[in-house]
């Protein structure tokens, strides 16, 4: 088995939260991370930052045809699982304890490949069955050409 390349990017984040009548929330994250061609598709991977409030976190996006894994590992960690009109219920690690989050994509599109592209999940998520409200991830993928 051949071992995986990891190819250099800059990737783009950009997170909007929805809550009733408020403005978004918008926050944006320039970073540099790799993307690996796998199997099922693809995964990505970067490093959290203080701007993030993970520091010494690592996330992981591994993308597949209809479905999106984020993994957080490090000082923060969790899972969530975007699919398309599916709900996933996952823990999210506090320092006071687990917390099942349920997550319910409505959206999932992109046109990821080996030159970069974009990638935008659209979701809300229900704490202890409460809503916190409508949340978008907009992710931008760039080779670095070095």
């Amino acid at each position: 088995m051949n071992s995986i390349e990891k190819i250099p990017v800059l990737l783009t984040i950009r997170g909007e939260q929805y809550f009733d009548d408020v403005d978004p929330n918008e926050t944006q994250l320039m970073t540099d991370g790799t993307m690996e061609l796998t199997e099922a598709g693809m995964r990505l991977t970067y490093e959290e930052t203080e701007l993030t409030g993970m520091e010494g976190t690592t996330t992981t996006f591994e993308v597949k045809e209809k479905q999106v894994i984020l993994t957080r590992s490090g000082t923060v960690n969790s899972q969530m699982v975007f699919e398309e009109g599916k709900q996933h219920t996952s823990l999210y690690e506090t320092p006071f304890g687990e917390l099942p989050v349920d997550i319910r994509t409505s959206s999932l599109r992109h046109n990821l490949s080996e030159r970069g592209g974009v990638m935008d999940i659209r979701y809300s998520i229900a704490v202890a069955n409460t809503a916190t409200g409508q949340n978008c991830f907009k992710i931008q993928v760039k080779r670095k050409h070095g």
